[in-house]
């Protein structure tokens, strides 16, 4: 699963509409969309604010490569 798409099911699994997520995070629903549809890239500050609208917590992690 892409990000887009983790975005979206993350969204559909809060039971939000995209109109309800821009309503709790103050996102353009517009923008909403790009996300949802790979056409725009968050910045982290946005990605706080998703999560935040759906009530999770932003967990971003650097790991090491596997060695070959």
């Amino acid at each position: 699963m892409n990000f887009s798409d983790k975005i979206k099911y993350q969204r559909e699994q809060n039971h939000l509409t995209q109109k309800e997520l821009a309503e709790r995070t103050g996102i353009n629903q517009a923008d909403i969309s790009k996300l949802e549809n790979g056409t725009r890239n968050p910045s982290v500050n946005l990605l706080k604010r998703l999560a935040e609208g759906m009530g999770m917590a932003l967990k971003i992690e650097f790991v090491p490569k596997q060695k070959a």
